[in-house]
This record gives structure tokens, C-alpha cells and sequence, in this order.
């Protein structure tokens, strides 16, 4: 009698270890064939921000397909040509203003780099594949040479 229960247990143990097994991770990797997860869970490292001096930051919103945006708040002058002004925490409640197609190249900046850094992680991460922004904000700008313009 006293084999019955023993077995049970061990039953119950290698059941409890098979579950555990099969939730695993496959052991595949997921193909192109595969259902996609939803947009800023993709392949975010492939399309992170890149940080630039004002030299790289010039010559990129020198290029009429890239969207420039001033993301500081409060308001402390922008650089010549800026398409948009918003604020770095408003990123995704005013997505209505930003390009619609996700492969529109972007640049942000603010004053010292802190805000701009943290718009452009989150435009990645609604999926926008070609952002830089400007290291050291309008504050490396200025020092670069380079003025700023008030409206």
C-alpha cells in the first residue's frame, strides 16, 4: 500500500515537471512567418536613436525629409528650420502631429540632451526607425558656433 502513494508523487513530480518544461522558450527561433508582436516590442535595438554632435545634427536636418522637433519645455529659443514644437512628454498624446509613416526620419532636440534623449527612446518605441538626436541640446549648439531663433 504504502507503494501507491510513493507513485502518485512521482507521477505528480514528473507531471509538474513537464508543465514547467513546455512553457519554456521554444526552441526555435520565430521566423519571419511568424505573427509580429504589436509595434514598439519589435526588434527595438534595430531602430534605436542615435545621439549626434551639432555637426552630424546640421547636415541631418539639412535633408528636407527629415522632420526636425524641439521637445523642451518651457520654450527656450529653437534651432533654424524646426517643423514642430512638442513637448517631450506629450510624445505619444500628440502622435496625431507626428509623421504617420514610421520610416519618416526624425530629429529632436532641447536644451541640454536630458528631454531629447528620452523623446527619442520613445518615438523608437512607437516604431519610428530613423531618429538621431542632438547630444548636449541647444546648449553644445550654441557652443558649436551655431545661433538660435526666437518666435
Amino acid at each position: 500500500m504504502s507503494s501507491i502513494p510513493s507513485v502518485r508523487v512521482h507521477v505528480a513530480i514528473v507531471g509538474a515537471v513537464l508543465t514547467l518544461v513546455g512553457c519554456g522558450s521554444p526552441a526555435e527561433p520565430l521566423t519571419s512567418s511568424s505573427t509580429p508582436p504589436p509595434v514598439g516590442q519589435t526588434d527595438t535595438a534595430a531602430r534605436a536613436p542615435r545621439s549626434i554632435g551639432p555637426q552630424q545634427f546640421a547636415e541631418a536636418i539639412a535633408a528636407p525629409e527629415r522632420v526636425t522637433i524641439n521637445v523642451h519645455v518651457p520654450y527656450e529659443g529653437d534651432i533654424a528650420g524646426t517643423d514642430l514644437s512638442i513637448p517631450f512628454d506629450q510624445i505619444e498624446a500628440q502622435i496625431n502631429r507626428l509623421p504617420t509613416v514610421r520610416s519618416t526620419a526624425l530629429a529632436v532636440y532641447c536644451r541640454t540632451g536630458r528631454m531629447s534623449t528620452i523623446a527619442a527612446s520613445t518615438l523608437a518605441n512607437l516604431g519610428y526607425h530613423d531618429v538621431v538626436e542632438l547630444a548636449g541640446g541647444m546648449q553644445a549648439w550654441e557652443q558649436s558656433g551655431r545661433t538660435l531663433v526666437w518666435r
